[in-house]
């Protein structure tokens, strides 16, 4: 294996970490369907502006959203279009840890 720079995993945990909260993972799925206002993803969360303005802030820091003005109004939409397959791998995961725990706790049912 080639040896990549310290700074790539750097820069892929600062995402990692930008992506690894439930409230911005569902603004994300919100705005895979198009670009929404802070007022409409406020809703949405169920938080304070002030709460979903800084994780919109963390998410287009890590380069995952980005943002329009009109006039008062902030609009953000997605700036990377992979996010789908990315949570279709993790959801795949997750279905194969549970089929894994379904088996042993078959298995150790069966020894009992």
């Amino acid at each position: 294996m080639k040896k990549k720079p310290m700074q790539l995993y750097e820069a892929r945990a600062a995402i990692a970490k930008a992506l690894a909260h439930p409230s911005r993972q569902l603004m994300l799925d919100a705005l895979g369907d198009g670009e929404m206002c802070v007022y409409d993803l406020t809703e949405l969360v169920g938080a304070d502006q002030s709460t979903v303005s800084k994780h919109l802030a963390v998410l287009r820091n890590a380069g995952v959203v980005e943002m329009r003005k009109e006039g008062t109004m902030t609009f953000y939409s997605l700036k990377i279009i992979c996010l789908q397959g990315l949570w279709s791998c993790i959801e795949s995961v997750l279905e194969q840890n549970l089929a894994d725990q379904q088996v042993a706790v078959n298995s150790r049912r069966k020894r009992t």
